[in-house]
């Protein structure tokens, strides 16, 4: 796995990921960037969340639960000194099916936090600490 980080002039870089797709980067104005991408920290939390998302809707998909919608919003808190690095992050994940199993829904998000998300359990690992929870709807 790999990525390509090229300058593109103030505090603006173009990643490229090894699987061929652009990502723009950039910093906020007070810091010198013209807020046309992403910052790098919310970059972290796109990974993330995603994994998880991957890895919960694998999972449901197997046990064969009707999932519609699948939504994870991730939060973070970061400490106030610099570096400033994730202290805590929620996923709160919106699961919207038909006849969904509350158990394999809780299910899971417990698998992926536990033994699959990569990014996840390497972050814990940092000593971020890393909650989840979800509702579920119908439809």
């Amino acid at each position: 796995m790999n990525t390509t980080i090229n300058w593109t002039g103030a505090a603006s870089f173009r990643a490229t990921t090894g699987s061929g797709h652009d990502i723009q980067l950039d910093g906020p104005p007070d810091h010198g960037g013209e807020n046309q991408g992403a910052r790098p920290m919310e970059m972290m939390l796109v990974g993330l969340g995603g994994c998880t998302s991957f890895d919960v809707m694998s999972i449901l998909q197997k046990s064969r639960q009707n999932v519609t919608d699948c939504r994870a919003e991730v939060t973070a808190e970061r400490a106030d000194t610099v570096p400033s690095v994730f202290t805590k992050i929620h996923i709160h994940f919106h699961v919207t099916g038909q006849d969904l199993n509350e158990k394999r829904v809780a299910r899971a998000i417990q698998l992926s936090a536990e033994q699959y998300c990569s990014a996840s359990i390497m972050l814990e690992k940092a000593g971020v600490e890393i909650t989840h929870d979800y509702t579920m709807y119908e439809g």
